[in-house]
């Protein structure tokens, strides 16, 4: 580039994106130092902890392996699946070792009870491992370009599974027979302390199973109430697409008014730009005025904000914008929108606010009168704040309507008078300057002086009869009429597209309810066909498919789970933990004021997958107690409850544990992990108490109708 040239740095978008990576990392980590001292608390013994301590990251290594080559990166959704991986790899390890150590327990040698702890739990790993995957299945069908996003997501989720079972099946129980060993010395004071505290936890188990097991009635009620009320949470919690994130960028759209020249324009964005740039947590700003790919019209600008790094200002994206636009509203003539960059952008057309809504309509008068009728209406809606419309018929333009009579008998040519406004104002090039190292265009126009005022148009000289200059006032009219900025199509109609954003606490699901109610009180004619884009037609999309996501999920569990089991009866024994996992996933949501997003939900389908897997736990053991030692359903079932209380609760502790970072850290893009850190913590808080119950309950009434 020329030396005269200097390269200045305004906005750096990889920034905020290695920041939200580096802030992944961190959190992935702290997931895996949770996971391992949850393991550590329940064996006590730093041998058996080492084992799945081993088994995870191999498991996470070999997940790198296969997403090598399957082409993908280390992105903001691989990572954070394999942050929610860090709670699911370790399940099969974690199951695995305390079988071994239970046979020890009971005598064996190390060698001796890995080979017989594998054996008896190999077909439960291979049952979790199958259910698990066949949860992700219909993560791997979505449609859209939100489904080409949580492919990714589910296919890292997959791997990481199918990696960690093989890994339990092979290298798991060799380490525990070669470093387990039977504690010769006293245990340490934490270790004691942790046997006291689960010993206590399960006799109370023991006692309040008893008794449940004695009205299995109230179980099964329960089991219906939790259904019916995961229903009517699902009904009434707010929904929405994406989380709002924080990237650190801020996009201003800024409109006068219609008739506003380029010099006025200009001194308007500059004030503009100065308040902004005056603001402490604003780091730089880029501003564009004129028409081009950016702005549409020439009364319109854009300023693109970078803020200062996260950690420096106290305040959010959306806060300093809401402020800023109170600074900018003292600007006469100038109205501001303002909305912060996403890192996940489903729209591309260019609007003043976030969400678009767009009018369509053959009649484009009819068209006209509607759209403001509209806009004014959902300016009125407590849902939707800086509803704008890209409708520009408040333009004026100059009508130069010539007396042909008089033009003739003056010998004035149309294309006379055509020439002379094209040479003022329309930049015709009439000549090329070629130097040495360059070529200049020479350009004929006006005085810049006369571009200002459309009155020169009166002081215009067209060429006569004879070489006379005639003014053009004396053979035409010269008139100011209305006529638009822009005129916008959609699918080569003319069309109308209001934008919006949403008000402090609102779901995107509020506002589509509130432009459709809006439409119906102004009575807008069938004629007009109204549609969202971008975020909001994709949440749209997305909400019609969600209940048949969850219902291909159950599907498909069912259908896995009968082959698994040969039979139509236990499968719905497994089932029936779903909807607790439902119930509290979506309380959770509720509690912390956050939207049922895409986000959410996926959270919500791999809590079916974590939940299941505590009652696949205990169905494999009671199935075996009924059919290998004929025990009855009650007791097979209460046996294996007892037996496996202890690896259910290490798995759900190291899921609850591994998901916890998601919901507590704060950092570049961490809005966009929270709603499956809060789904999956929340779900399984409630899903561990409820099932320890009523799954039992409902196997016996189950064992008994299947005998």
């Amino acid at each position: 580039m020329p030396a005269a040239v200097e390269m200045v740095l305004v906005a750096d978008r990889t920034v905020t994106i290695r920041a939200s990576v580096a802030d992944v990392q961190a959190t992935l980590m702290l997931s895996v130092v949770l996971v391992v001292g949850v393991i550590w608390l329940f064996l006590r013994s730093w041998r058996a902890t080492v084992i799945p301590a081993v088994a995870l990251p191999l498991s996470i290594v070999g997940t790198f392996g296969i997403m090598a080559l399957m082409g993908y990166g280390l992105d903001n959704l691989s990572l954070m699946a394999l942050t929610v991986a860090t709670g699911f790899v370790v399940d099969d390890a974690i199951v695995m070792i305390e079988n071994v150590v239970r046979y020890m327990e009971e005598g064996l040698s190390p060698l001796e009870a890995a080979y017989k702890g594998a054996a008896q739990i190999g077909f439960t790993i291979v049952s979790l491992t199958v259910s698990l995957i066949a949860v992700f299945i219909p993560l791997l069908f979505m449609t859209g370009v939100v489904g080409r996003l949580f492919s990714e997501f589910a296919v890292v989720l997959s791997v990481s599974v199918i990696v960690s079972a093989v890994v339990s099946l092979t290298l798991t129980p060799m380490m525990c027979g070669r470093l387990l060993r039977h504690e010769s010395g006293p245990p340490g004071r934490i270790a004691r302390v942790a046997e006291a505290g689960f010993a206590a936890l399960l006799t109370g188990y023991r006692v309040t199973l008893d008794w449940s097991l004695r009205f299995p009635r109230l179980m099964l009620l329960t089991a219906l109430a939790t259904l019916a009320g995961t229903l009517w949470l699902y009904i009434a919690v707010p929904k929405g697409f994406l989380p709002s994130q924080d990237t650190g960028i801020i996009v201003a759209v800024t409109e006068a008014e219609g008739s506003v020249s380029i010099p006025r324009m200009s001194v308007l964005q500059e004030q503009a730009a100065a308040i902004v740039r005056a603001d402490p947590d604003v780091a730089s700003v880029v501003s564009f005025v004129g028409v081009g790919t950016i702005n549409p019209t020439p009364n319109t600008g854009r300023l693109t904000i970078a803020l200062t790094p996260r950690r420096d200002r106290a305040a959010s994206a959306g806060a300093i914008a809401r402020r800023l636009t109170e600074a900018l509203a003292g600007i006469p003539g100038l109205a501001v929108y303002m909305q912060p960059v996403q890192d996940i952008q489903i729209g591309t057309r260019i609007s003043r606010t976030r969400f678009q809504y767009t009018l369509v309509d053959t009649d484009e008068a009819e068209l006209a009168r509607w759209a403001p009728t509209l806009l004014d209406r959902l300016k009125a809606e407590p849902a939707l704040r800086d509803v704008a419309s890209d409708q520009q018929a408040v333009g004026l333009r100059s009508f130069v309507e010539v007396n042909r009579a008089t033009a003739s008998r003056l010998g004035v040519t149309m294309q006379g008078v055509q020439d002379v406004l094209y040479d003022s104002f329309g930049q015709r090039q009439i000549s090329t300057i070629f130097a040495q190292a360059n070529q200049y265009r020479v350009v004929l126009e006006a005085d810049p002086d006369w571009l200002e005022d459309p009155g020169v148009l009166q002081r215009l000289r067209v060429p006569g009869a004879g070489g006379a200059q005639i003014p053009l006032a004396a053979i035409a009219t010269i008139r100011r009429i209305p006529a638009p900025l822009a005129v916008t199509h959609e699918a080569q109609f003319p069309s109308v597209t209001i934008s919006f954003n949403l008000a402090e606490g609102a779901a995107l699901g509020d506002a589509v309810e509130a432009v459709a109610r809006a439409e119906a009180e102004i009575g807008l004619p069938p004629t007009i066909s109204g549609s969202f884009a971008g975020d909001a037609a994709e949440f749209q999309r997305s909400l019609a498919s969600m209940p048949w996501l969850i219902l291909a999920a159950i599907v498909v569990i069912y259908i896995v789970l009968g082959v698994l089991y040969e039979s139509v009866i236990h499968p719905v024994t497994i089932l029936s933990t779903l909807p607790s996992a439902g119930i509290g996933a979506l309380l959770a949501l509720m509690a912390v004021g956050a939207d049922l997003s895409l986000v959410a939900l996926v959270g919500i389908v791999l809590l079916m997958g974590i939940v299941k897997k505590n009652a696949i736990m205990m169905i494999d053991f009671a199935i075996e107690a009924e059919r290998v030692h004929g025990k009855s359903p009650d007791e097979a079932i209460r046996e294996a409850c007892l037996l496996r209380f202890r690896p259910i609760m290490m798995t759900t502790m190291a899921a609850l544990l591994g998901a916890l970072p998601l919901v507590l850290e704060s950092g570049t893009g961490s809005e966009l992990r929270f709603p499956l850190g809060v789904t999956i913590v929340g779900g399984l808080a409630l899903s561990q108490f409820l099932t320890l119950y009523t799954t039992p309950a409902i196997y016996s009434g189950c064992g008994w109708v299947e005998k």
